[in-house]
């Protein structure tokens, strides 16, 4: 089965809310961390450098296999 990598950044704002950011998707995982090195010096990302996250994916295959309920006051 195929996978690809995604790479997201996140940060925690000033006013305690997530920003996040997605940066990409790769066919290894190799390219993923060579993506995160190249950006990990940039603006902003060199200011969280911890923020950075490669998770794989199966292409074809379910990734939300739930339904899902919305909190008031969310």
């Amino acid at each position: 089965m195929t996978s690809v990598f995604v790479v997201q950044h996140v940060h925690t704002r000033d006013d305690g809310e997530e920003d996040v950011k997605f940066v990409g998707v790769y066919s290894s995982r190799e390219k993923a961390d060579a993506a995160v090195s190249r950006l990990s010096g940039q603006p902003g990302f060199a200011d969280a450098p911890d923020g950075f996250s490669v998770d794989e994916y199966r292409v074809d295959k379910d990734q939300w296999v739930e339904g899902y309920i919305e909190v008031a006051g969310a």
